[in-house]
């Protein structure tokens, strides 16, 4: 801007002198300041350089904020079986169950979150954490092909989710497990009962219809057919309500219905919600204030004063002759 400004001011001067000689310019305009233009830059310069820094939102004045979270322990135990691929409710078996989840941790305040994945075995997803954001895309992720080993062994992800709880004073601890409840082990029951003498209560929610419906094969997102057995008939899968009922009875939990998705989403989270809390993390931190407004009210100060300047001379300013112009005259 400055060097623009000296260009114009170049090219008017240069203009001025073709038309006439500077004592005849003088007399032809006795009010024409040479200040004048430079203070109007000055003003304009500073008031788009407060801008700026306005925009930029310095921040002063620290103080140190103590902040406790409280919450409780939320791990889900999500099924990835290929029987969750069934499409007897829709979308699927599993994406419904990816459904429930979601809604239920963005439902949640400040409680620490986990989520576990099996089939024939269990594989820890995302360990235990506040970060709701990223339990949330961990889960998106989640598919049959994350398990080498298909089946629906639940006692596996009973087993895992006892590493999961790593703060022995939380009191309140909730594993919910979400499945079609095609278990094929005897001792899943046992392990539930082990993991509720440690203090962790259950619940299930199951998906799928009692009728069931076949699994399909894809092949890149294209259904080329649906899973047959030995003798070449098509499998269909049954939602086994009984099974994740016996899990739920044992621990003093609750089996629920997942098929329509707000019916567990509203029970899990009010069940959660009047838990007892815990203190599990507190945090320091520097709290700063935001200090654009005075930047930016004297941007527009300088702006407004740069409007309402004119190029020609005032009173006070030719009482004031910083440039010795009125002195030159004489």
């Amino acid at each position: 801007m400055i060097v623009i400004f000296l260009l114009v001011l170049w090219w008017k001067k240069s203009t001025q002198r073709k038309f006439s000689n500077p004592n005849l310019l003088q007399k032809l305009a006795p009010n024409y300041s040479t200040f004048k233009p430079v203070l109007k830059l000055v003003m304009l310069l500073l008031g788009i350089t407060f801008l700026i820094i306005s925009l930029v939102n310095p921040k002063m004045g620290t103080k140190l904020k103590t902040v406790k979270r409280e919450g409780v322990d939320v791990v889900f135990a999500l099924d990835v079986s290929k029987s969750m691929l069934a499409e007897d409710i829709a979308p699927n078996r599993l994406e419904k169950s990816k459904q429930i989840i979601s809604k239920i941790i963005d439902k949640l305040g400040s409680d620490r979150v986990g989520i576990i994945v099996y089939a024939g075995n269990s594989y820890p997803l995302l360990p235990i954490t506040t970060d709701h954001g990223a339990a949330n895309m961990f889960l998106q992720n989640a598919n049959p092909d994350m398990v080498s080993s298909q089946g629906t062994a639940i006692s596996e992800a009973l087993d895992l989710a006892k590493t999961f709880y790593n703060n022995d004073e939380q009191t309140n601890r909730f594993l919910i497990i979400i499945s079609d409840g095609e278990d094929h082990q005897e001792e899943t029951k046992q392990v539930a009962q082990n993991l509720t003498n440690e203090g962790v209560k259950i619940y299930t929610i199951g998906v799928g219809t009692e009728n069931g419906g076949p699994i399909p094969i894809r092949v890149n997102n294209a259904m080329v057919g649906y899973k047959k057995d030995n003798k070449g008939k098509t499998v269909i899968t049954k939602r086994n309500s009984e099974v994740l009922q016996g899990i739920a009875d044992i621990s003093d939990g609750k089996y629920i219905n997942g098929n329509v998705t707000e019916n567990p989403v509203k029970i899990i989270s009010e069940i959660i919600a009047n838990a007892e809390k815990n203190e599990f993390e507190t945090k320091q931190f520097s709290d700063y204030k935001d200090q654009f407004q005075w930047f930016l009210a004297l941007g527009l100060l300088f702006l407004i004063i740069d409007i309402f300047l004119f190029d020609k001379k005032t009173k006070w300013l030719r009482k004031v002759d910083l440039f010795n112009e009125e002195k030159n005259k004489k």
